[in-house]
């Protein structure tokens, strides 16, 4: 078998497209977890932490002195964004993972019992 025909095999089976599409679902599923984070989540959090924009929160090590703007910027609020961010997929992925256990059990529990012919 050829390289080729091999590399066809490979990339024409049903688990190829199945990956294909989760990581296109996937991107997409970021995107909105994003969004959901940066423009609903976070704005009333930093409202109710005295009205701060995570956006803006940045440690500044040394400043230009010719602008005055700082040479090194620790930005750590878009890192506690970022960690939002990641909190919620993990949360959403956990969920998603133990509705699919469960059917799982069900499923193997089902034909546990089915009688043997």
């Amino acid at each position: 078998m050829s390289i080729v025909s091999e590399f066809r095999e490979f990339a024409v089976k049903g688990n190829m497209v199945d990956m294909a599409v989760g990581i296109i679902i996937g991107g997409a599923f970021g995107k909105i977890v994003n969004s959901l984070v940066s423009d609903i989540v976070m704005p009333p959090l930093g409202y109710l932490m005295g009205k701060v924009d995570f956006k803006d929160l940045a440690i500044n090590l040394g400043q230009n002195p010719e602008t005055s703007e700082p040479l090194v910027k620790i930005s750590y609020g878009l890192f506690i964004q970022n960690l939002v961010d990641f909190l919620i997929v993990a949360i959403c992925l956990f969920f998603i993972v133990k509705g699919i256990n469960a059917m799982r059990r069900k499923k193997d529990a089902a034909d546990a019992e089915a009688p043997k012919a």
